[in-house]
């Protein structure tokens, strides 16, 4: 390939690329993407969460759980518009009704190297959660719900350390 022929090949791969883009856009692709629609089917409707007490970040003795998790969950089911229904439970009980999609969300005292992680998507770890005494806690989400993920980190990144 000559000097010459370098600005050409570009405005050719940039007019595929925007080509592309404008094809993929017209077939209503957005990414990341929810494969069952969990973010579209929770905002504005209802967010089912399990939880698992935790000493220091999940409390279940009430009806409503009290902690610096449900805490976190209530501001971001605030943020989507959602009214959260919690479902007590064990990990392996939890974690079961996440894959089944009877639930949306798991927290209780996860970190990092949960042993669920074949069976749940997991979000980053969170070193900054009051109460987790130096653990980076983490929350379970349907495996594969990339945009209900995202749309769980980009809150949790602004709301977790503060």
């Amino acid at each position: 390939m000559n000097a010459s022929t370098r600005p050409l090949l570009r405005a050719i791969s940039a007019a595929v690329a925007l080509l592309l883009a404008t094809a993929l856009s017209g077939c209503g692709l957005t990414i990341p993407a929810d494969p069952d629609g969990t973010l579209s089917s929770v905002t504005g409707s209802e967010l089912r969460v399990g939880v698992t007490s935790e000493p220091g970040l999940v409390d279940v003795e009430r009806a409503t759980p009290t902690g610096s998790l449900p805490d976190l969950v209530g501001g971001f089911a605030d943020s989507i518009d959602a009214e959260i229904d919690w479902t007590d439970g064990s990990e392996e009980t939890l974690v079961g009704m996440l894959e089944r999609g009877d639930l949306d969300l798991v927290i209780g005292g996860f970190t990092a190297s949960t042993p669920w992680i074949d069976k749940a998507g997991v979000t980053r770890a969170y070193p900054g959660i009051d109460g987790a005494e130096g653990r980076q806690i983490v929350m379970l989400v349907p495996l594969g719900e990339n945009a209900f993920l995202s749309e769980l980190e980009r809150y949790l990144d602004e709301e977790a350390d503060s």
